[in-house]
């Protein structure tokens, strides 16, 4: 997700400004049961696609897993895009931001699935929840967005949470979680500096531009190597980037049929289908400090997103 998660799929914050220029004003509030349980699937879709990346990373270059996940994407979406809008889904009034926002996508996946295969996926995950954490501290400190003393106290609450979970301890900061935290920097890094883009761009032209130029990027990752694929794991990598597709297009549509403060609480879902994959797949019990320390990235994430909303209808007021 854009930025579904493209998007990564990780973050609710990414998801207000592309909402509310998809979304007609009528048809949210009537549509959020459809909007969730869209949200729902999609977290579903995402978690299928972090298990399949951490199977493949344990075997397989990096590069591999990554060109191959975004090149299957890209050929999917332009087999349905392209017939119905023709190469004018790349018309687009901001290139060299499509192009920042591909790079810093590439670069945050990258870290994504590195973490992924250096540590469970539960961990990892809850991590990268804490995006919005980061992307509201950029905004603070570079965009000089007014910060009250509450919001400067959940900030510090959820950085407490990331710090449990990573544990960063002399001999307990995996090289894993600093891979995580790479990949959440980024992404909160990114979604402030591409927050106007959906006010010109539509979903498909956001989704085309988005795979195209990720893939693009992962491209010169294959020169890390590639190694010879039985069918079996062929199929594996194909299923990596049809699982993440579908992830992004319900993630979308989630947020077209309703308001962001309805369904992106309800992407925290994921978290709970890691930990069942993680646990059946490769036996990963969940600690007390991950427990506890998601716990409040979660919630420090979701006032963050309920704040923000109840600001923007004090200012449109």
């Amino acid at each position: 997700m854009n930025d579904a998660a493209s998007q990564n799929p990780s973050l609710p914050r990414l998801a207000e400004p592309a909402a509310a220029a998809a979304r007609p004003p009528a048809q949210a509030e009537g549509n959020i049961p459809l909007g969730i349980m869209c949200m729902i699937a999609a977290t579903v879709a995402f978690a299928a696609t972090h298990a399949v990346s951490k199977w493949l990373i344990a075997n397989y270059p990096i590069g591999q897993v990554m060109f191959s996940r975004s090149l299957v994407g890209l050929v999917i979406a332009s087999a349905i895009l392209l017939p119905i809008h023709g190469f004018s889904v790349y018309g687009t009034k901001q290139p060299q931001n499509h192009l920042m926002r591909g790079l810093s996508q590439s670069l945050s996946q990258t870290f994504s699935v590195l973490a992924f295969g250096l540590m469970p996926l539960a961990g990892a995950v809850a991590i990268n929840f804490s995006a919005p954490l980061w992307s509201a501290l950029v905004a603070i400190v570079f965009l000089k967005e007014k910060a009250g003393p509450v919001r400067w106290l959940v900030l510090l609450i959820g950085f407490t949470g990331v710090l449990i979970v990573t544990n960063p301890g002399a001999d307990t900061l995996t090289l894993g979680a600093i891979f995580a935290l790479l990949n959440a920097i980024m992404l909160g890094t990114v979604t402030v500096a591409v927050r106007g883009m959906a006010s010109t761009e539509s979903p498909q032209t956001l989704l085309i531009w988005q795979l195209s130029t990720v893939t693009f990027f992962h491209a010169f990752l294959l020169f890390f190597g590639v190694k010879w694929a039985p069918p079996a794991d062929l199929a594996l990598f194909a299923l990596g980037g049809i699982t993440n597709l579908i992830g992004q297009y319900f993630w979308t549509k989630a947020l077209v049929l309703a308001p962001a403060t309805a369904v992106s609480p309800f992407f925290y879902f994921m978290l709970v289908w890691v930990m069942v994959i993680g646990f059946l797949v490769w036996g990963d019990v969940p600690t007390t400090a991950l427990l506890t320390g998601s716990a409040i990235v979660i919630a420090s994430g979701l006032f963050l997103l309920w704040h923000e909303a109840r600001r923007r209808r004090a200012k449109a007021a």
